[in-house]
């Protein structure tokens, strides 16, 4: 163990010093990182188009190029799924992760280039075992496998190119050495039948060494229960004694960690990543911080635009030099996938700067402004976390939507909880009025 361990920290003493690095020169990082992006991209329709060769300086970038949501960039993406070459990115682009989530519920295909997925879904990857390693130097979790929980979408055919699933698009591209260190094989993580696929996930897994977990934390809960009924055991660690590692994303996770712990008799070390079908942003470098630092050099550049500034025409936008602590942020970002100050629709808060970490505070579309108040998700989660921490409520769904005024009353939020309400009200409205004055 000491030997593997040796030569872990060997390989990865560099990489943790550029990471280190970060907080120093991020601003310097992120414009090279934009330098190259546009270099690559000159003779591209999209470069020419807006005159790539001319750019000189951030200042002349966001003045010339335009930020852009899915609808107005989907012409180029449809180009490149016809199998034409150099729309927005050197050569042709042969994968496409598909994802849902558009205004007119559409799906959205968003470009994997080879670049994208070596230099920025890869490295991700091997940053998070790299950390990890550094802060818990004792750690066995490379004796044994990871088992991953992707998406159920197979891989599909469409004009010159292949979509699925980004979970099935990094299986199906990944080294082979990497199934030595991962379960289930890739046959398996790729079923598209739900059921099928946690009847054979649990066959094969529940007699190997997991030393992690990497997924999702909703669906996870889901295959973990499944496995526990069918070994008739109540804890993982009877199962496998060397667990140690939950690396999740995707979700916020804190309405989950009480069921997870409740199932880990030894406990688990919880590792946040921020990772999308549009790149891997940032990791989770510190167990004591909740904050994900923003990886700066993933072939991404990133630009920051206030909330209040989400909808206008013409945004203003903020490089990483320029952005402040408290304050929510829509994500705008450039790619080596060969997307262009692309707004993905997170919104994203600072926690600290150099390093910078952030938290994902909720979506550019999912907030309440009836009274200017802005009410991001991640608030009004909290609020509700802490409520049911004082009562032992458990809310598994809930909708929530403006009160408006009448008369003298004051507008408010109205939270309603689809299934287990007991004794949220009377916690919300004493201690909570700011942000859930009534729940029903």
């Amino acid at each position: 163990m000491a030997l593997l361990n040796s030569i872990i920290s060997f390989f990865t003493s560099n990489r943790l010093s550029q990471i280190e690095n970060f907080a120093q020169r991020a601003d310097i990082i992120q414009y090279e990182q934009l330098r190259c992006l546009l270099s690559r991209a000159m003779y591209t329709s999209f470069g020419q188009k807006y005159h790539f060769g001319s750019i000189e300086n951030y200042r002349q970038f966001k003045e010339i190029v335009p930020v852009v949501d899915y609808e107005t960039f989907s012409p180029y993406v449809e180009r490149m799924i016809t199998g034409e070459k150099d729309v927005s990115w050197p050569g042709m682009v042969k994968w496409f992760a598909k994802s849902s989530g558009t205004t007119n519920a559409r799906s959205k295909f968003i470009p994997v280039t080879k670049e994208a997925l070596e230099t920025c879904h890869y490295r991700g990857a091997k940053d998070v075992v790299t950390i990890y390693n550094n802060n818990h130097p004792d750690t066995q979790m490379l004796t044994g496998k990871c088992l991953t929980l992707g998406g159920s979408k197979k891989i599909s055919k469409m004009g010159e190119s292949q979509t699925g699933d980004l979970s099935a698009i990094l299986i199906g591209n990944s080294p082979f050495w990497s199934q030595f260190i991962k379960t289930p094989a890739p046959k398996i993580a790729l079923l598209e039948k739900w059921e099928e696929k946690l009847e054979k996930i649990t066959a094969i897994t529940r007699n190997e060494n997991v030393t992690s977990l990497a997924g999702v934390p909703s669906w996870f809960l889901v295959l973990l229960k499944h496995i526990l009924k069918e070994t008739g055991k109540s804890d993982l660690h009877e199962i496998w004694p060397n667990l140690e590692l939950f690396i999740h994303g995707g979700i916020n996770f804190s309405p989950y960690r009480e069921q997870y712990d409740s199932i880990c008799s030894k406990g688990l070390n919880y590792m946040e990543t921020y990772n999308a079908s549009e790149g891997f942003f940032a990791i989770q470098t510190d167990p004591k911080d909740s904050g994900m630092q923003l990886m700066l050099d993933y072939g991404i550049f990133y630009e920051f635009v206030p909330l209040s500034e989400v909808g206008n025409p013409y945004p203003k936008s903020y490089s990483i030099a320029e952005v402040e602590t408290g304050i929510d942020y829509a994500m705008v970002i450039t790619t080596n996938g060969g997307l262009w100050r692309y707004m993905i629709g997170d919104t994203v808060r600072f926690t600290r700067l150099n390093p910078h970490k952030i938290v994902i505070s909720g979506r550019t579309k999912h907030y309440i402004n009836a009274f200017g108040e802005e009410l991001m998700v991640g608030n009004a989660e909290s609020a509700l976390e802490k409520a049911c921490r004082e009562t032992g409520a458990v809310v598994r769904e809930y909708t929530a939507a403006p009160l408006f005024m009448k008369g003298d009353a004051m507008g408010c939020h109205q939270f309603w909880n689809i299934r287990d309400w007991t004794g949220l009200f009377g916690a919300c409205t004493r201690r909570y009025r700011g942000i859930c004055r009534h729940i029903r």
